[in-house]
């Protein structure tokens, strides 16, 4: 017997008695494919249809060899997908900038500001150029309605994306666009917008992993109160190599990284906004044990 994806409550079972449910999948420009057997086996579904991965599981099970499940079992297959040939790199050296923006309640003043930032970068030789996350609007719950924008319609309905359009294109520079709240539906996103440096929209990354924290006299937040959730890991092929995507606290989650690294990304962006309450415990200690660049 093998676990496999399901709603809740998890179930176990084959492939085809799922074949209804929706599958995370991996999307690359130009094309998508699922992450492979092993790491379908990790991904649970959550009330709002969203994935997490999951450490494996031990299982025992009768089978003719005599052997069982967990005798055979390698847990260091199982958390890491199996690798494709890198793609080689288009550059080997460029410039990146971080810009740091403060927001204000004002979100035509929060353009502007990011404008200015994204164009000294390039005039300092930056090719890529990434954004914090939630550049737009304040960082609270009750500001992501507001400042939400239509993404797909793009033009007037989303003008934080029709600026980094213009000056990706321009400036011919790749943005890595932060993130902005999203109004898709019913529905609001953090997501992060990847322009090439023809000023076309490349790629979105919708949060995956929200973050809901409680810790008593502190702080309290919860995303989950607003946003929902984004079901799928985003890598995309650029000007400067091959990116995979995630905010903030994604990066928690080490088995988005591996399978990022196992796709044959050079390089792996964060946009974040972490608070001062839990941000110093492990932003930085984050960053230097697995490499990641934020």
């Amino acid at each position: 017997m093998k676990a496999v994806i399901g709603h809740p409550p998890f179930s176990l079972g084959t492939p085809a008695q799922h074949k209804n449910y929706p599958v995370p999948q991996l999307s690359i420009h130009g094309s998508s494919f699922l992450p492979s057997r092993l790491a379908l086996q990790k991904y649970d579904f959550f009330p709002n249809n969203s994935w997490k991965f999951q450490k494996p599981r031990r299982t025992t099970a009768s089978v003719p060899s005599a052997m069982t499940i967990a005798d055979s079992f390698k847990a260091e297959e199982a958390r890491v997908p199996p690798m494709i040939p890198p793609p080689k790199p288009p550059v080997t050296k460029f410039k990146i900038a971080l810009c740091q923006l403060l927001v204000t309640i004002d979100k035509e003043k929060n353009i502007a500001h990011a404008q200015k930032a994204i164009q000294e970068a390039a005039q300092m030789g930056a090719q890529l150029v990434l954004l914090p996350e939630i550049w737009n609007s304040p960082y609270s719950n009750d500001s992501f309605p507001i400042y939400a924008e239509d993404i797909d319609e793009g033009g007037d309905s989303s003008p934080s994306t029709a600026m980094l359009a213009e000056l990706s294109r321009s400036l011919k520079i790749t943005i890595v666009g932060g993130s902005i709240p999203e109004r898709s539906g019913d529905r609001l996103y953090n997501t992060c917008c990847v322009f090439g440096s023809d000023g076309k929209l490349k790629a979105k990354h919708r949060k995956i992993h929200l973050f809901d924290i409680d810790i008593p006299g502190k702080m309290t937040f919860k995303e989950s109160l607003t946003l929902t959730a984004g079901e799928s890991p985003t890598i995309v092929d650029t000007d400067v190599g091959r990116i995979g995507i995630g905010i903030c606290y994604d990066i928690r989650f080490q088995e988005l990284a591996m399978l990022y690294a196992a796709r044959g990304a050079h390089l792996i962006c964060y946009p974040g906004a972490f608070n001062m309450v839990t941000g110093p415990l492990h932003w930085e200690l984050l960053q230097r044990a697995s490499n990641f660049c934020i």
